[in-house]
């Protein structure tokens, strides 16, 4: 198959001066960055029955929403945004009852432990243990697993986080400093194979 040359804000522009059935253009983007929002779907939502079709919601949303595209970022991370708050909105509705319980600690902003690096971002991105990361992830409860999703993974800021699930600041950065260091804990005790590949503890 031929790779289309043009950037993602070059097919953005031709997808919406197409005319009406011509989705070429926004079908390249679709497969650009298909496996991305797709993984991201089932990391956060643990469901792999549901990510296939949420995936399918997040790319229909933003055909629908292309005219609404400023350009002021890359589509790459508009499209990580729709797809974040598309789950959200997914897991608030399937999960009626539960809610983000704050834990919002003073005097945390700025304080350089909580600077911790990311990790779960760095070996997705390599390619490398990608079920070991996947079975962390989900192994993870959901107060730190998704602020930790949506800012090693989707790139959102602080502030984005905070506002996106409707807690304060300094919550958001304690959960996300200690998602990582959860994250790491649980990396480092799980056995893998030679095919990098998580094995099954006896």
């Amino acid at each position: 198959m031929v790779t289309d040359p043009r950037t993602d804000e070059e097919l953005v522009e031709s997808a919406r001066q197409s005319p009406e059935g011509d989705l070429r253009a926004f079908d390249e983007l679709v497969r650009r960055h298909e496996k991305r929002v797709l993984a991201n779907c089932r990391y956060l939502t643990r469901s792999p029955d549901d990510s296939e079709d949420l995936a399918q919601e997040v790319f229909v949303k933003a055909f629908f929403g292309l005219a609404r595209f400023e350009g002021r970022s890359q589509f790459r991370t508009w499209i990580q945004r729709i797809k974040a708050n598309h789950c959200l909105n997914f897991l608030r509705s399937s999960k009626k009852g539960k809610s983000f319980v704050d834990v919002d600690t003073p005097g945390l902003d700025g304080i350089d432990e909580l600077q911790v690096a990311p990790m779960a971002h760095r070996n997705i991105e390599a390619g490398e243990t990608r079920d070991v990361v996947r079975a962390v992830l989900e192994s993870m409860p959901d107060t730190l697993r998704i602020p930790l999703i949506l800012r090693d993974l989707d790139d959102m800021s602080y502030q984005e986080i905070a506002d996106s699930l409707e807690l304060g600041l300094s919550a958001v950065k304690m959960r996300i400093k200690r998602g990582r260091e959860m994250f790491r804990e649980i990396y480092e005790q799980v056995p893998v194979g030679p095919d990098g590949e998580a094995m099954e503890r006896e």
